[in-house]
């Protein structure tokens, strides 16, 4: 039964069906299927399809992962207060796009499939200045600063990442908060994030969660 209901979300899903992938949803819950498991078993299972397709085989079009994402985050946010145990909240992430930037599809993906895999995030938008990425991560806790860059000099510019690593550098954060870029550069040239002084990139949303999720174990281990 379980199988047939993530089989119908993930059709309804990548038809870019909205109301009926909600409509799979709420039949699974009415089937007995636990909050717990829609997420676990339907929902994020689905959402690491889509971001799998938009790479290995180009079937998965950036808008349907977009959908996959929202949808997830929907879901999300309606069944976490329905848990039976208050699910453990993996870390805190402060996003947004670098200065000049205002291309904010990509931020807003991530920001989904953060939250579906429970983490907190703070967005703060678009053309965020570095000053902001710091300040926001240190009033809220956060382990990680996320940032998203469409074009390669808003990736390179003096107010992009490498300024966010400087000023982490300057107050003596950099123990204490990461940083994680990703946007089209990135995906043409994979050292690049080593360029701008990150300590990690995902080419899809999915692996960009990775990434923080794998940054912030390992800080916490240290």
């Amino acid at each position: 039964m379980r199988a047939d209901h993530a089989t119908a979300y993930h059709d309804a899903v990548f038809d870019t069906d909205r109301e009926q992938a909600l409509a799979v949803v709420q039949r699974a819950l009415d089937d007995g299927v636990t909050p717990e498991d829609v997420v676990f078993t339907i929902v994020i299972p689905s959402l690491e399809k889509m971001a799998g397709g938009l790479v290995t085989d180009s079937l998965v079009t950036l808008s349907q992962h977009f959908l996959s994402a929202k949808i997830a985050e929907e879901v999300t946010d309606a069944l976490i207060p329905r848990f039976t145990v208050a699910p453990e909240i993996r870390g805190h992430v402060v996003i947004g796009t670098s200065f000049g930037d205002f291309h904010g599809l990509g931020k807003k993906i991530l920001s989904g499939c953060l939250k579906a895999k429970m983490f907190q995030v703070t967005d703060i938008g678009l053309n965020a200045p570095p000053e902001r990425f710091v300040d926001e991560a240190l009033a809220q806790g956060a382990q990680v600063i996320a940032v998203s860059s469409m074009m390669v000099h808003t990736a390179l510019g003096e107010r992009g990442p490498r300024r966010v690593r400087a000023l982490l550098r300057e107050r003596e954060l950099e123990g204490r908060i990461k940083i994680v870029v990703g946007g089209a550069p990135y995906r043409f040239h994979e050292n690049l994030y080593r360029d701008v002084e990150a300590d990690g990139w995902g080419a899809t949303a999915i692996e960009g969660t990775n990434v923080i999720a794998r940054l912030i174990r390992d800080g916490r281990l240290s």
